[in-house]
């Protein structure tokens, strides 16, 4: 047999279907590079934003009707959370939830001889050790642990991932220690929320990366995003666990809006205060820190003031890497029973909010110009070059070096989204 497979959505996504090819290959299957040679088209979905959903819906219409003799394959979060509409647009594929990327090899089987197999639902496979082949041989994901223990009013990606389920430290840091010896460059702990780690076992996140890190080796490590809420009670731990050398100086923490009422009743656990103090316990203690975050612009008890107090902490914070999306309703939310702002207000305020976001980037990245920085070179670039990241994680383009490689590199340009550098001799 011989499938294609197209990932959309998070970099945990992105694992699942490293395992799903891992698990087929083992099982005697060719994965291609090219869908015309496919017998099996998989498609693995993501379903967190309106415009994922339109731009997956129209994707699935439009391989069905180009390539109408080949068997489909649906995975991911779309399959737990609207499986109406995905058996009206494709009534003939077969499907495997997020929580069941175990019985790929099975499905795909069985979908070959024109068996339409469908696994969704809860499964407590843990996903550590399985079979898996790296998109990039330098990169690897580790996915420690999956659900979680939120309940935000707009959020659907819960429905399909389920409880909370943390993956064994042992095992984790057999897998680490694995991909280390396979050369890879850079370990990435991802979960729904990192920070969530051990809630239900009793293990902990600071601890995880200790033993991660305690691997011999010239590696990095990135933390995913963490919910504020849920690093509170290890928050010392964690900052002590990110001077480690080998952890990029990078916080993903998301504050999706700056004002305390609109926060309640996204039902996110904390307070702008609470998040403030948290961004400066870590900055204290780690000046260089690289700081990532989130906002839902427009959800539907925002009014201007609301917004404003976004803005206004959004110029405090100064974030590296702000990552913006506009509210739209999703399935069986609390918050898709109330009124959309009307779009044009929406609009208006991701501009302005967009617009911040690169006067910040420009000016953060430009004190960066004339500095020797260490980069660890893990992409090739679209348009020439070589990507690298620096310690606390900004992206750096040079010219032709060796991938999986660290070089000292002097920055000698800036731009919004990235940097330029040559190589220290």
């Amino acid at each position: 047999m011989k499938f294609y497979i197209e990932t959309f959505g998070c970099t945990f996504n992105q694992a699942d279907s490293q395992i799903m090819v891992g698990l087929l290959e083992e099982k005697g299957a060719e994965c291609v590079r090219y869908i015309e040679e496919a017998d099996v088209i998989i498609l693995n979905t993501c379903y967190v934003k309106q415009p994922t959903e339109q731009k997956i819906t129209n994707h699935i219409l439009k391989v069905q009707d180009q390539y109408p003799q080949k068997k489909l394959l649906i995975a991911g979060c779309m399959v737990d959370i609207d499986p109406i509409k995905l058996e009206r647009l494709a009534p003939n594929a077969g499907w495997i939830g997020s929580r069941r990327i175990n019985s790929t090899p099975e499905v795909a089987k069985a979908i070959m001889r024109d068996d339409i197999k469908r696994e969704t639902g809860q499964d407590n496979v843990i996903k550590t050790c399985l079979p898996r082949k790296r998109f990039n041989p330098f990169i690897h994901i580790l996915q420690i642990c999956e659900g979680c223990i939120g309940k935000c009013s707009y959020c659907c990606t819960r429905f399909a991932r389920g409880n909370l389920q943390s993956y064994p430290t042992t095992f984790l840091k057999s897998e680490a220690e694995q991909a280390v010896t396979d050369s890879c460059k850079e370990i990435q702990l991802t979960a729904q929320d990192t920070a969530a780690y051990g809630k239900d076992s009793g293990e902990k996140l600071s601890n995880l990366i200790n033993h991660v890190t305690s691997i011999p080796g010239n590696f990095r490590v990135r933390v995913g995003m963490m919910h504020p809420q849920n690093a509170e009670d290890d928050l010392e731990a964690i900052i002590n666990s990110f001077k480690n050398e080998k952890v990029y100086k990078f916080l993903h923490l998301p504050l999706q809006s700056g004002n305390n009422q609109v926060l309640l009743d996204m039902n996110r656990g904390y307070s702008v205060e609470k998040y403030l103090k948290m961004v400066n316990d870590f900055k204290s203690e780690i000046p260089h820190l690289s700081l990532s975050t989130d906002i839902i612009v427009g959800y539907p008890t925002e009014d201007e003031a609301a917004f404003q107090d976004t803005l206004d902490v959004i110029s405090a914070i100064r974030p590296d890497f702000l990552h913006i999306s506009k509210y739209h309703h999703r399935p069986g939310t609390p918050s898709s029973k109330m009124d959309e702002i009307h779009h044009k207000v929406m609009k208006n305020r991701s501009q302005r909010l967009n617009d911040l976001k690169m006067q910040i980037n420009s000016s953060n990245n430009r004190e960066l110009v004339g500095t020797t920085q260490r980069i660890l070179i893990t992409h090739k670039g679209s348009k020439g070059g070589y990507i690298g990241r620096t310690d606390s994680y900004k992206t750096v383009v040079v010219d032709d070096v060796p991938m999986g490689s660290f070089f000292q590199v002097e920055i000698t340009h800036s731009k919004s989204t990235y940097l330029k550098g040559k190589i220290v001799k």
